[in-house]
């Protein structure tokens, strides 16, 4: 397998976007990519997506991209793993330039959740968990969230506002970011008086959900200095699966899909924790953020809620997470996060981040995509081309 890099990049603003539909936004995104790379066409198209079929009735969503992009690809197929569709576009996208199949690929995250009346979105996004014995029971993500954060805070007696370090972290982040849903800062009183969703989470542990796109270019990495824009290597970009419903898991606190995936990703990278210089976290809801930063090492289990400070994942600290507002802030359009994260870590690793929120001389960053309640894992490691 050959290395890879990304060599465009596109998004559109996270919003509720009234005046664009699902083609329109994905569509965006992949021009401005391809402008981004100078490119004209690729060779094949991956395009994340969850919810187009249930909340938009369109499926077969590469045919339609493809078509509207006016691309003349030999593939285009779209692919779903809940909130982890973004990311498994791009390692479909990763894989079918590495293996040489393709000389070319595009990787698109897209979503549409507002504007329906007729369709919930939650109980879309509740097709994520087990049917028959989760969602039938009435659980909805939020909820399912809420039965962690409990537990977690029973298992390991810590109080609620020890998560509201990556909250705050997250929007702060976010006023710098001109693609971001929320751009204002809140603080410690804010989180602590924020209106209960599910007990113990708030509105403030939560990420919103929106609509949005974005997408890249891959090609091969003894390609990449043929184009304008400096190159990101992908030297990881490797899966973790565990069971989709909690029940079936031994320990629901421990993440095994996220240990599995990061612990792949760093030894296909060759490297280990402390080569980090940022992490794009899946910070759907607080307290998944503490329990990923757990089962991928850099927190002892039960410590994650530790990390929940500037000193440590602030822009200047040793672990930046979240540098352009995470899901909390940025917004989360589910099938497109995992191309956001992607977007935003090469965009820090280029140096190009807004002044505020660049990390000082990055040259790696991981990237974590979560779908369900962690049942599939993306951990992807970036790296800024040496040459």
């Amino acid at each position: 397998m050959r290395k890879v890099a990304i060599v465009g990049i596109g998004q559109v603003p996270v919003r509720e976007h009234w005046d664009s539909g699902l083609r329109e936004m994905a569509v965006r995104a992949i021009l401005d990519a391809m402008q981004d790379a100078d490119v004209r066409n690729c060779d094949a198209l991956y395009v994340g997506n969850m919810l187009a079929g249930y909340l938009s009735d369109q499926s077969n969503l590469g045919a339609l991209l493809a078509d509207y992009a006016g691309l003349q690809v030999s593939e285009a197929v779209s692919l779903e793993a809940a909130c982890g569709s973004g990311a498994a576009a791009f390692r479909q996208a990763v894989l079918a330039v590495a293996s040489g199949m393709v000389e070319s690929a595009i990787a698109v995250g897209v979503e549409k959740l507002t504007e329906h009346s007729d369709v919930s979105p939650t109980n879309g996004l509740a097709t994520a968990a087990d049917a028959d014995f989760e969602a039938a029971m009435g659980l909805s993500f939020v909820a399912i969230n809420a039965l962690l954060m409990r537990r977690y805070m029973h298992e390991y007696k810590c109080r609620k506002e020890n998560f509201a370090g990556f909250v705050i972290n997250a929007h702060d982040n976010a006023r710098h970011n001109p693609h971001a849903m929320f751009r204002q800062a809140i603080h410690l009183e804010q989180y602590q008086h924020a209106k209960l969703i599910a007990d113990p989470i708030n509105l403030l542990d939560s990420s919103p959900i929106a609509d949005g796109a974005a997408a890249v270019v891959i090609v091969p990495a003894e390609q990449a200095k043929q184009f304008a824009q400096p190159a990101v290597i992908v030297n990881a970009c490797e899966v973790g699966v565990d069971t989709l419903s909690l029940s079936k898991r031994k320990d629901p606190l421990k993440l095994g899909a996220v240990t599995q995936s990061t612990q792949r990703a760093m030894q296909t990278a060759g490297i280990n924790h402390t080569d980090i210089d940022l992490l794009e976290a899946h910070d759907a809801f607080s307290v998944m953020t503490t329990l990923a930063l757990e089962a991928a090492g850099f927190a002892e289990y039960g410590q994650g809620t530790q990390l929940a400070n500037p000193a440590t994942i602030g822009i200047n600290g040793k672990l930046p997470l979240s540098t352009f507002g995470g899901l909390k802030a940025r917004g989360h359009p589910v099938g497109a996060t995992g191309m956001y994260q992607i977007v935003e870590a090469v965009t820090q690793l280029r140096h190009q981040a807004p002044d505020a929120i660049q990390v000082s001389d990055a040259k790696r960053a991981m990237v974590q995509n979560i779908g369900g309640s962690a049942s599939y894992v993306v951990t992807t490691i970036l790296e800024r081309d040496k040459a």
